[in-house]
């Protein structure tokens, strides 16, 4: 996702039209920029709070009358411990405001998860990748989201923190449950997102993402597929694969994860896991591609990536 959806809504949502984008926007009573996780709750407890990172998808979205500001904004780019990646233990941290340049330019990472740090190479221009967070890619919710299909095949989870009974309270959700419909999360509305975890991937993990959109550059995934898998004896293991702009949310694959789970990576069983993506992708005709176009990319895609960790 990228600033480039100023003109278009979500895959599957209607376009904002001309009297909607002329509407005034709601007042904004109340800016506030927190340095500490604490009082940022605190200010987002009653739930009547907007939160503003990066602003490359926010911005757009509701200039173009798609979103709308609540009495509160929130800028959380300068909370101290919201930033920031650890990937020193068996488990990776990558905190909410990190940016996608973060990402791109993370050495451990191109070591542990060089699928996110590809992920991160193909979104938008160097320009939204320096503002742009993770945190805000996840929360916008779009079934094109670029970072999300990489994350998925890791395993991630999400942690929430919200302020209740006079003290921070967090919980965990796994990525693929995170999602409940185009732009919406189960995350509460006083709730804020400040990490995105996953346990440190095996040695005999691999992994590959692929996408495409109508332009080189500044592109909203036409569709992207992401694989990730243990080689364990010459087969795959804790197999996942994750796909966006084939369904209302990114989502898991579990008949192409099924059809590839404990099987060796021949060519009998490349063909049977591309023969069963339309069982998961349920694409639709937008702006963008038609569900037919989507559909032939996902079976492309897929059978691309599994192809190519065969060869190697």
């Amino acid at each position: 996702m990228n600033s480039m959806e100023a003109a278009l809504a979500p895959p599957g949502q209607a376009r904002a039209t001309g009297q909607d984008r002329a509407r005034p926007l709601p007042e904004i009573t109340a800016y506030l920029a927190p340095r500490s996780l604490d009082e940022a709750l605190q200010a987002m407890a009653d739930g009547n709070a907007t939160v503003l990172c990066g602003g490359t998808d926010l911005a757009p979205q509701t200039e173009a009358g798609m979103r709308r500001y609540k009495a509160k904004l929130v800028n959380i780019r300068r909370i101290d411990g919201l930033g920031g990646i650890e990937a020193e233990g068996d488990e990776v941290r990558i905190g909410a405001v990190t940016t996608v340049s973060d990402i791109r330019r993370h050495p451990a990472l191109a070591r542990i998860a060089p699928v996110l740090v590809e992920a991160a190479g193909h979104f938008a221009s160097e320009q939204i990748r320096n503002a742009a967070s993770v945190g805000g890619n996840i929360c916008n919710a779009s079934p094109a989201g670029d970072m999300i299909p990489p994350l998925l095949v890791l395993g991630a989870s999400v942690e929430l923190a919200c302020w209740q009974g006079g003290a921070v309270q967090t919980r965990r959700v796994p990525l693929d449950r995170f999602f409940a419909g185009p732009g919406k999360t189960v995350k509460r509305p006083e709730e804020l997102l400040t990490a995105i975890v996953f346990g440190r991937p095996a040695p005999d993990f691999v992994a590959r993402f692929r996408k495409s959109g109508p332009r080189p550059a500044l592109e909203i995934s036409t569709v992207s597929v992401a694989f990730g898998a243990r080689v364990i004896d010459g087969r795959l293991g804790e197999v996942r694969v994750a796909m966006g702009s084939v369904a209302p949310t990114p989502l898991r694959a579990p008949h192409v994860e099924a059809a590839l789970e404990g099987k060796r990576l021949d060519a009998a069983t490349v063909a049977a896991a591309v023969a069963t993506i339309a069982d998961d992708a349920k694409p639709i005709d937008d702006v963008r591609a038609s569900a037919w176009y989507r559909g032939h990319l996902a079976r492309v895609f897929l059978e691309e990536v599994l192809e190519d960790v065969r060869g190697n």
